[in-house]
């Protein structure tokens, strides 16, 4: 190749153009000092062969392998481009880049060993193209070859879904609840329960709120326990006694108001003994109906209205249904009339108490057990009441009812004031031992009247223990004990 004179590559140095000769460039990036040459191909216009041998059909881009060395790399940016001159001998053109200074002349010599071993190699591989030592991989200016795309055969099952599974990230409008959507920031807290809780977050302008004290944080919690869902229908749930005065009636007040005050659907407590009941005595307010008058429209009862003519309701939303008192009504109160009671009670009620009799073998005392989900025992603090109660939980188990006895919830019951006569500890670590938990009541002067009870007007201790008995018994119809 002829050399050109320096001002010839000076003027198209300076000017940064090529001559005009040049069909083709491309840029060749060097090992060691980093150059940028422009290089000449020459391709023949007859012969597309050269090209189209080694075009790439998946990109779209030609290359051209020339047979040269790998490049190697020293400290002073030593170059060496070997070529191959014939199938076996190879040719080196060394180019020192020591001389940092003298650019014209590297790059005139850089651009001069690559033009040379260029030609030589585009001639070598139109002959006879051998397996090279190295390639370094020109890319030359091609035309895209279009690729007709193959048609696809694409199996398409149709098949129905159901609204829920069209999509799997879609949601339904339960999930847009309050503690969601709403800014917590502008959600104002309710005021806290406490003395110096509510004192500081009203002297704050409602601004601090250090939330509730222990005492009343301990009160929701046993409100929520008593107001847990039943699941399924109505439950029944009787109050025992062997032994009269130990305040069976008094007990199945107290726990019927403290599940109505709690609880929000109905609950309803039914005098079922055989003799003249008091349980309607125990609350303010009376409808003058008995059981028996709902055992004779029970067929004609269509409705909540039509039991609410019959039953009385308390402060608490307790009704209670009362028991005959009439001296002249012959033929005593039996199973068949309960069961009509309970058939109608068990389609407006949630729970349903039954304060049975004294005597554990009597006619209704075998209809209440049939339908029994729970059961309360009532003992008094005196060694035969304890016994009697004891007995009691013993004729259940000898009578099939083994598993009611298990998760049965014994009360007992202080009615006399002062230290009782007997170990209440002893007593009831005995009971623990049969049943699932026993509940202590405490003696309440109010209730020791035999007034009618004022649920919020009784002694706090007695209102707590009646609550704590309320949340025993939903939590044994919740989850039965097993054995």
């Amino acid at each position: 190749m002829a050399d050109r004179s320096d001002p010839e590559r000076a003027e198209t140095e300076e000017h940064g153009i090529l001559d005009e000769e040049r069909v083709d460039t491309s840029g060749i990036f060097l090992g060691g000092s980093t150059a940028q040459v422009d290089v000449t191909l020459p391709v023949p216009a007859d012969d597309d062969d050269a090209i189209d041998e080694d075009f790439d059909e998946t990109t779209g881009r030609g290359r051209i392998a020339a047979d040269l060395g790998a490049p190697v790399h020293t400290d002073t940016a030593e170059a060496e481009i070997i070529e191959d001159v014939d199938d076996t001998a190879v040719h080196t053109t060394d180019i020192d880049d020591t001389d940092t200074h003298d650019t014209d002349t590297h790059d005139a010599d850089i651009e001069d060993a690559v033009e040379d071993a260029l030609e030589d190699a585009v001639a070598a591989h139109e002959s006879e193209p051998a397996a090279p030592a190295s390639r370094i991989a020109v890319p030359v200016a091609q035309p895209v070859r279009a690729v007709e795309p193959s048609p696809v055969a694409f199996d398409v099952t149709l098949a129905s879904k159901r609204l829920g599974e069209l999509e799997v990230s879609r949601e339904g409008a339960d999930v847009l609840t309050a503690d969601r959507l709403l800014d917590p920031h502008y959600v104002a807290k309710a005021e806290p329960e406490g003395f110096w809780q509510s004192a500081l977050y009203r002297a704050s302008g409602t601004l601090i709120n250090v939330g509730d004290s222990k005492k009343a944080r301990e009160r929701k919690e046993l409100s929520k326990r008593i107001a847990a869902p039943l699941p399924g229908g109505a439950r029944f749930v009787p109050v025992l006694s062997r032994k009269g005065g130990v305040g069976k009636t008094t007990v199945t007040t107290l726990l019927g108001m403290a599940l109505a005050d709690a609880r929000d659907d109905r609950v309803v407590a039914v005098d079922a003994n055989p003799d003249r009941g008091t349980l309607a005595e125990r609350i303010a307010r009376t409808s003058g109906k008995t059981i028996r008058d709902l055992v004779r429209i029970k067929d004609e009862v269509v409705g909540y209205n039509d039991l609410s003519t019959i039953v009385a309701r308390d402060e608490t939303r307790l009704d209670v249904l009362a028991s005959d008192a009439d001296p002249r009504v012959s033929e005593a109160f039996g199973d068949d009339d309960y069961r009509a009671a309970a058939e109608v009670a068990a389609h407006y009620y949630s729970v349903v108490l039954t304060d049975t009799g004294t005597g554990i073998v009597h006619s209704v005392m075998s209809a209440t057990l049939e339908r029994a989900d729970s059961l309360v025992v009532v003992a008094g603090l005196s060694i035969d009441e304890a016994r009697l109660a004891s007995e009691t939980l013993t004729w259940l188990e000898t009578n099939g009812y083994g598993d009611r006895v298990r998760n049965a919830v014994v009360v007992l019951n202080t009615t006399r004031p002062g230290s009782p006569l007997v170990r209440a500890d002893e007593v009831e670590a005995h009971f623990r031992t049969r049943v699932r938990s026993v509940i202590r009541m405490p003696y309440d002067s109010h209730i020791a009247s035999g007034a009618a009870i004022g649920f919020h007007e009784i002694h706090p201790a007695t209102r707590e223990a009646a609550r704590q008995l309320a949340a025993a018994v939903v939590e044994s119809l919740r989850v039965p004990v097993t054995v």
